[in-house]
């Protein structure tokens, strides 16, 4: 049973930061595409970041120089490092494989960016 699950999300002023966890099950985490993904009030889910299996890595222009995507084989986890953030930022963010698996959309954790 494939599962992801998100953590460490949060009410964090303009300019501040975020580090986002995410817990995936061994078996796929190590052979797959991975990616962080974000679905703000009105809008449709985005693709934010991607970590190929090889550990080249793809960031949204809107988040490029700002956020780090990175992953752990060991813990068997992936992060998201969110500097600089903005208001903009504001959503609820996932992992997912990618391209993303409908089946396996966790909870996702909720980031908001205000003052």
């Amino acid at each position: 049973q494939v599962q992801f699950v998100e953590s460490g999300g949060g009410l964090v002023q303009p300019g501040g930061s975020l580090r986002l966890s995410c817990a995936a099950s061994a078996t796929i985490f190590g052979f797959n595409n991975m990616g962080w993904y974000r679905q703000a009030p009105g809008k449709q889910r985005e693709l934010v970041a991607r970590i190929f299996s090889g550990g080249s890595t793809y960031y949204a222009d809107s988040v490029k120089g700002r956020f780090t995507i990175s992953r752990d084989m060991n813990k068997n986890t992936l992060y998201l490092q969110m500097n600089s953030l903005k208001p903009e930022d504001t959503a609820v963010y996932y992992c997912n494989m990618w391209p993303s698996d409908t089946r396996y959309w966790g909870q996702g954790t909720q980031v908001t960016v205000s003052s």
